[in-house]
């Protein structure tokens, strides 16, 4: 089949990562090496830009100032949380028919991978030759079919090491800490929290996550149970922890304020920890109870980005590009995991990934459901890198002479 001749568009969808750009980058950059590009473009705030012609011309930027751009967290062409349906989507395939764009990447997650299914459904049912890939990100790693998602190992990075900072604190001033993190039904970067523990009774030693259920009287025993052993608790929990009837705890104290999916909003506020720290005061004799919320830190923490993260970001725009334009195929890209560690490429069919998210295995996570598995820790190390150190001191102790027992 003839290679075909056009512009390439490329857009980012959903939350910022500290790598989406990354990927974004690896796109233009491979584009521009095929003499069957015309142009390339981006469209500024995805999909929203894209049916209102609010493009530029990438084809212009230099490489410095794109490389510059991919080492820079968020969406460097900004993003949207528009969820388009069949009539948006013939909108977008309007646009792209009238700038003859013959290649479409969009950066996002499993919506974004539902509207490139669509958008190129619309150009099968037109007869135009439009190959349509998707490039996965996301902080919550749950997409389909990949081992892993670009944009978690970054977010984890800083999760990890979020709570290590925290437990240097909490085992100098003993108490119970409670750290809120993004996760509405996956429960991968609350996990993430394991990644830096050192020593025996470092934290979290607690971890809940919404693959399974919560409950407030087994919380209260766990939280017991854990203070009488350390003298200290550090929990982390995800944002999206719900009751056995599938409700999520949030819900209880958000007011019923809901996002712009219309799904119940979980992290806007600190109401989650607090509410969860005044059950602890109110269930045991602990008095020091503190609760933070993460939030949008987690997602694009300047300084703080995986180099394995940003170096399979790059790659897989890389990939998109020379599947599409090289090889004439749409689909989405995957990574495979092989050997220990490193990565390959592969490309998915658009409907693999599309709408439908993934979970936490249970083997990453312990029978009574309150942290993670040795099987987490070997799957996730790998993708955060290189971790800063951290020790303690190493001296004997001094005989008491007061202080006799």
């Amino acid at each position: 089949m003839p290679l075909t001749e056009g512009k390439v568009l490329v857009a980012q969808g959903g939350g910022p990562t500290a790598v989406i750009n990354q990927s974004f980058v690896g796109v233009v950059l491979e584009s521009r090496k095929f003499s069957q590009v015309t142009r390339v473009y981006g469209a500024l705030h995805g999909v929203r830009g894209i049916v209102d012609e609010d493009f530029i011309d990438l084809t212009e930027a230099t490489t410095r100032n794109l490389n510059a751009v991919a080492n820079t967290p968020s969406s460097g062409l900004l993003t949207t949380r528009d969820k388009p349906d069949a009539a948006y989507c013939r909108k977008i395939f309007g646009v792209c028919k009238a700038h003859d764009v013959r290649y479409f990447f969009y950066c996002g997650g499993n919506d974004s991978a539902d509207t490139c299914r669509i958008v190129n459904e619309e150009a099968s049912k037109a007869g135009y030759e439009l190959r349509v890939i998707h490039v996965p990100k996301t902080i919550d790693n749950d997409l389909k079919v990949t081992d892993h998602c670009p944009g978690y190992g970054s977010a984890a990075k800083y999760v990890a090491q979020a709570f290590a900072g925290v437990n240097l604190d909490n085992r100098a001033l003993p108490g119970v800490y409670i750290g809120i993190v993004m996760g509405r039904h996956a429960g991968f970067l609350t996990a993430a929290a394991a990644l830096a523990r050192m020593y025996p009774d470092d934290g979290p030693h607690l971890i809940y996550l919404p693959e399974r259920p919560f409950s407030k009287k087994q919380f209260i025993a766990d939280v017991k149970k854990t203070y009488a052993k350390y003298g200290r608790c550090m929990i982390a929990v995800s944002e999206g922890i719900a009751d056995a009837k599938g409700r999520a705890i949030a819900e209880q104290f958000s007011g019923g304020e809901k996002d712009s999916h219309g799904n119940v909003q979980l992290s806007g506020t600190g109401a989650l920890g607090d509410h969860l720290a005044s059950w602890i005061k109110q269930g045991t004799s602990i008095s020091r109870v503190r609760a933070d919320t993460l939030g949008y830190i987690q997602r694009s923490f300047l300084g703080c980005v995986s180099e394995v993260d940003q170096a399979e970001a790059r790659e897989v725009g890389e990939k998109a590009a020379q599947f599409a334009i090289w090889h004439n195929l749409d689909g989405s890209v995957a990574i495979k995991r092989v050997g220990d560690y490193a990565v390959e490429y592969f490309l998915t069919p658009l409907s693999t990934v599309a709408r439908h998210a993934t979970e936490m295995p249970n083997k990453f996570i312990n029978k009574q459901g309150n942290n993670v598995t040795d099987a987490f820790l070997r799957y996730a190390r790998p993708l955060i890198g290189t971790m800063p150190s951290v020790a303690r001191i190493s001296a004997p102790t001094v005989k008491k002479i007061l202080n006799k027992k």
